[in-house]
């Protein structure tokens, strides 16, 4: 595991929560391996008929996916993202989900976001991050 990574410490997540959360980890670990352009359009295609998601939204909803998959809970961040994203949009909502990368050292990291703030990124430094790839709800510009 590389040097700075967190393993967090989740709540314990509602029970109905739960199937929903072990199902977006798995589709999110089997989305993780695509390309950036397939996976942005899979992004896109799920987000359509959502509302913006609430910082507690998607708070809750990353909750519940690091509660249930332990590779969420480390180094897994695009894993993680995809997964809080779906869950999201499982419950009708969608938050931004982003991507970016810093050089200096070079990292690459995944995060959700609502109105351009990182949600549950515990000692992460988010603005070191270049943005690359960014997926709004819809009707939201990528800020």
């Amino acid at each position: 595991m590389p040097a700075g990574v967190m393993i967090e410490r989740p709540t314990t997540p509602p029970l109905s929560l739960v199937p929903g959360a072990v199902a977006a980890a798995g589709l999110g670990r089997v989305l993780a391996r695509v390309t950036p352009h397939r996976l942005r359009k899979v992004l896109e295609f799920a987000r359509r008929g959502a509302r913006p998601a609430t910082e507690a939204e998607a708070a809750r909803a990353r909750n519940a996916i690091v509660a249930v998959s332990p590779r969420c809970r480390g180094q897994w961040c695009l894993q993680r993202a995809i997964a809080t994203a779906l869950l999201c949009r499982a419950g009708g909502t969608w938050p931004q989900w982003c991507t970016g990368v810093r050089t200096d050292p070079f990292q690459a990291h995944a995060w959700v976001a609502v109105d351009g703030r990182p949600v549950g990124e515990p000692g992460s430094d988010i603005d070191y991050f270049r943005v690359m790839m960014v997926v709004p709800p819809v009707g939201r510009d990528a800020s």
